[in-house]
């Protein structure tokens, strides 16, 4: 494997690209979640109006992946406290946004709810 990984370049000089294990592991957690059904929009949508909950659970999301994607990369392991505010601090502009911007009628978001609700009442063959 350590061959392979040098001879695409993810290892130079005997050292593997710094933020290499991050990047697996972040995105690795993120299909992970997606393949287990594990969902922290779940989670808010008893408390929150539910565009809220798939807004503040999809930055919740990134934010853990980012934890501990961090921890486990030794080369980012310094900066896991820094990763993990600067993804926490944009969560604090989603009231102003709630109450001052609108939002728009033909953004991704918008029949969802329906598109998946009818995917999961269908029969899946898989070939």
């Amino acid at each position: 494997m350590e061959q392979v990984l040098e001879n695409v370049g993810f290892i130079q000089n005997g050292v593997i690209l710094p933020g290499f294990i991050f990047g697996v592991v972040h995105v690795g957690l993120v299909i992970l979640g997606f393949y287990t059904g594990w969902s922290i929009n779940r989670l808010l949508k008893n408390v929150t109006k539910g565009y809220i909950a798939g807004i503040i659970g999809a930055s919740m999301a990134h934010v853990l992946a980012d934890l501990i994607a961090a921890i486990i990369d030794p080369t980012m392991r310094a900066r896991t406290l820094g990763i993990v505010l600067g993804g926490l601090l944009p969560l604090i502009f989603i009231p102003f946004l709630e109450k001052y911007v609108t939002k728009s009628t033909s953004h991704i978001m918008v029949g969802d709810h329906e598109d998946i609700e009818k995917d999961l009442s269908e029969e899946h063959h898989h070939d």
